[in-house]
């Protein structure tokens, strides 16, 4: 746990720095369903997200992202959380925008090793605003995976 606090402050400090050199800044929130594996003992989860991404062309973006996913457990299976850490790609063709984050999904909890993450995004531009549909998944071991669809919000600033 320590050392996963320890991650996500030197990220936000990176972040933090990285954002007077240019770029946008994003937060997002989202609301999920369980999918595969996980939904026999999880039926809901919440995740909010941070991100910095950098142009590299006119409509392509990279940078580095974290953030939070909480499951609530069904019945007697305790809730369950996840870290997210990786690197986060973008691109952005006016009002619809695709990405994928790849990195690493923490675990928090006791027990919780994490693994590989991966999350393929689409979304609608309005402003400042994404409205974005996404499927997230963690590869805990190689029978069993963390799997979400996710509807959410990113707002660039």
């Amino acid at each position: 746990m320590k050392k996963a606090i320890l991650l996500l402050g030197f990220i936000f400090f990176g972040l933090q720095s990285s954002y007077s050199q240019g770029g946008e800044f994003l937060l997002g929130v989202n609301v999920g369903l369980p999918v595969g594996d996980v939904e026999d003992i999880s039926n809901f989860d919440v995740g909010a997200d941070i991100g910095y991404l950098f142009g590299l062309a006119d409509i392509v973006k990279v940078g580095p992202t974290a953030g939070y996913m909480h499951f609530f457990g069904e019945d007697d299976v305790d809730d369950f959380q996840f870290i997210p850490v990786g690197a986060a790609g973008r691109v952005d063709l006016g009002f619809i925008v695709a990405g994928l984050d790849l990195g690493y999904g923490i675990g928090v909890d006791d027990g919780n090793d994490g693994g590989f993450f991966y999350r393929p995004k689409v979304g609608f531009s309005v402003a400042m605003l994404n409205i974005v549909a996404s499927y997230t998944n963690i590869s805990i071991e190689d029978n069993f995976s963390v799997g979400t669809l996710n509807l959410g919000l990113e707002f660039g600033l």
